[in-house]
């Protein structure tokens, strides 16, 4: 009963109008997390060429954050229309739980994304002995396994579940200065943000430095044969798409979880005070509102980069332009370097050069 758990809850005095304000926010994300990643599911269970091994792990990505968003904006929105937690102290956990488990879901496998294509394109030979369908699904089970640890640990006595902010959703207790919380907070910040965060950036740092490296190489073979500001042009467009797509990347996931990382720690380092319910709601909803961009980070922006750069004169070498099918089908090494090459009678000049384009779309 209510007067059971009244102290459970605490009452937050704050406007009408901030608890419509979140209820409208999230109800936006709410419609677009389910909706966006409802369209890539739907689209993988309809084409079956989209369902190759690198696939998987956008796949995986799909169905967390339609979890998350699933489990999540309901409740948050009709809790704010009530202006309060109205599920009780177990919809709080059950909620939370979920939250957790899909939140630290969806980073651990930005995680895995950004180490399998920073293994298939700084390491093609290796990535043809490692990768398989069936390692890429064990890969998958690691990080449900993870995150399911991390987020069952509140409801087994390490912190607890507990409503937040406006009091309209709940999440683990980083406000209670206990050293199972403080202990809890930091090594959750650590080891669900901080260093997956730094792993993640690495390996984009390598991927580009690998793709500048090669661009280089196919700059000094151009310049062999005939000077061409073309190749240089391409080159830096090359390099700009990729840089764009990991800056992209990374930022999201910064910009989504890192007021909710900081608000934790400020609690965690005693300043706690500080927060007002406004200042612990709004990185809730923004957290929540990462369910929206990954669909079209990963299946909507990476279909627009269709693979070659062609740039051909008469007859030369003759270069076989590979749609996304082929590209997501073929081994590491083949869809790499995916050219055919028929060679004409020399007539003084080489027709055509062309420059490794491929392995940026294997960054998604």
């Amino acid at each position: 009963s209510m007067e059971k758990e009244r102290g459970f809850y605490r009452h937050v005095d704050v406007d009408a109008h901030a608890h419509y304000i979140v209820a409208f926010f999230i109800l936006v994300i709410g419609t677009f997390g389910v909706t966006g990643n409802a369209l890539v599911m739907y689209a993988f269970y309809c084409n079956k060429k989209l369902r190759t091994r690198p696939n998987y792990f956008i796949l995986n990505q799909a169905i967390s954050d339609f979890l998350m968003a699933f489990t999540q904006s309901p409740i948050f929105f009709v809790n704010s229309l009530n202006k309060g937690w109205i599920f009780g102290e177990t919809g709080c956990k059950i909620y939370a739980f979920c939250g957790a488990l899909f939140g630290i879901t969806s980073m651990i496998n930005l995680l895995a994304i950004s180490v399998d294509r920073y293994i298939v394109i700084t390491k093609p030979l290796q990535a043809i002995q490692w990768s398989s369908k069936k390692r890429t699904c064990f890969i998958i089970g690691l990080v449900w396994i993870y995150s399911f640890a991390w987020s069952l640990a509140p409801l087994l006595g390490w912190s607890s579940y507990i409503p937040e902010g406006l009091m309209t959703s709940c999440t683990w207790d980083y406000v209670t200065s206990t050293p199972a919380n403080k202990s809890y907070t930091l090594m959750l910040c650590c080891f669900v943000f901080f260093i997956p965060l730094g792993i993640i950036s690495y390996c984009y740092m390598c991927m580009f430095l690998a793709i500048r490296h090669a661009s280089r190489d196919m700059e000094k073979l151009g310049s062999q044969v005939r000077k061409s500001t073309l190749i240089q042009q391409q080159s830096i467009k090359t390099e700009w798409k990729l840089a764009k797509i990991a800056f992209v990347v990374i930022i999201v996931f910064v910009l989504s979880w890192s007021p909710y990382a900081c608000v934790t720690l400020i609690a965690w380092a005693g300043y706690g005070g500080i927060l007002n319910p406004y200042s612990k709601a709004v990185p809730a909803v923004i957290a929540k509102g990462s369910t929206i961009y990954n669909p079209f980070i990963y299946a909507i922006i990476h279909s627009k980069y269709r693979l070659a750069v062609l740039l051909c004169a008469k007859k030369g070498l003759q270069i076989s332009v590979v749609s996304l099918d082929n590209i997501f089908t073929g081994t590491p090494w083949q869809r790499r370097y995916t050219v055919s090459t028929s060679w004409p009678k020399p007539r003084g000049e080489m027709a055509c050069l062309i420059h490794t384009v491929s392995p940026l779309l294997e960054i998604l």
